[in-house]
């Protein structure tokens, strides 16, 4: 079953488009370890955690050694390294405005949330922490993400997932939850971890009683 990343609803495995919105869904391929099916995109398998990269490349004819390879890097000739255009060319008309040297460079920031599906909610993701616990109140770990005032909050744990943030990327692990986490309708290992997407569908609990969209935006 295929999740629509626009309107969530499930379709067959076989579908193309959203049978709902006609929104383009994503590629599926076999988890080359234990067969189910992952999103063409994903490094790790929803189902065993296995990785899946290097296999998604070959299955789709991308050869090897344009993955991670040096030698997939156009070549450089050393000799043009620290070279200076004459000053006639920079101010060629046409020419592309160049910064001045030591200019402070502009990091990108992000702004991610959980749309709670149920109630159309958004909950917005604390920009400063690098490990979000999902749950309930509790006495051992207190929640970053509060889901208790949610419809059917009964199915979720106290502690039941954390987010981990890894160089503005969001990774999602079941901390061993009583009825388990599910991305995209695929059962989440406890202790396996889950490279997020915009448009990944997260259950917490049994049912998809208790569902969110990640979403991630670029900072106003």
């Amino acid at each position: 079953m295929i999740t629509c990343p626009n309107c969530a609803h499930p379709n067959p495995d076989t579908a193309s488009h959203c049978e709902a919105c006609y929104t383009p869904l994503p590629e599926m391929v076999p988890c080359p370890q234990c067969g189910a099916s992952v999103s063409g995109g994903a490094e790790f398998c929803g189902q065993c955690g296995s990785p899946v990269a290097p296999e998604i490349a070959i299955a789709q004819n991308v050869p090897p050694t344009f993955i991670n390879s040096p030698s997939a890097m156009p070549a450089v000739d050393p000799a043009s390294l620290g070279t200076e255009l004459p000053a006639t060319a920079l101010n060629a008309p046409g020419a592309a405005a160049r910064p001045p040297l030591n200019a402070p460079t502009q990091l990108q920031t992000f702004c991610a949330r959980l749309l709670h599906i149920q109630t159309n909610t958004k909950i917005e993701l604390p920009p400063h922490l690098s490990v979000i616990h999902i749950g309930k109140p509790n006495d051992r770990i207190p929640p970053d993400v509060d889901v208790s005032n949610l419809p059917d909050a009964d199915v979720v744990s106290r502690i039941h997932a954390d987010l981990r943030v890894e160089g503005g990327i969001y990774f999602l692990e079941d901390i061993g939850s009583t009825n388990g986490t599910y991305v995209n309708n695929l059962p989440l290992r406890t202790g396996d971890r889950y490279r997020l997407r915009p448009g990944d569908r997260i259950s917490l609990g049994k049912g998809d009683k208790v569902s969110f969209l990640f979403q991630i935006d670029p900072s106003p």
